[in-house]
C-alpha cells in the first residue's frame, strides 16, 4: 500500500499544503528534502523519525 504524507497535518507559518503520495521511500525522501528546503528543518535522524511517524495510507479515492 501506498503512504502519504500531508504538510497541513503539521501547521507551519506558511500554511504549506503539499500532499506526498507513494512509495515509503519514495515520501520519506522527498519530505525530508521538502522539510529542510521549505521549512528550514536540520536534517538528522531526528526529523526523519518524527516524518516516519507522520506516515499514513494512501486512502484510496472512491470511483
Amino acid at each position: 500500500m501506498r503512504k502519504m504524507i500531508d504538510c497541513r497535518d503539521h501547521p507551519s507559518e506558511t500554511r504549506c499544503s503539499l500532499v506526498l503520495i507513494g512509495e515509503e521511500d519514495e515520501v520519506l525522501r522527498a519530505a525530508t528534502a521538502h522539510a529542510i528546503s521549505v521549512h528550514g528543518h536540520a536534517d538528522g535522524p531526528e526529523l526523519r523519525e518524527q516524518l516516519r511517524k507522520s506516515l499514513r495510507n494512501e486512502m484510496p479515492q472512491p470511483a
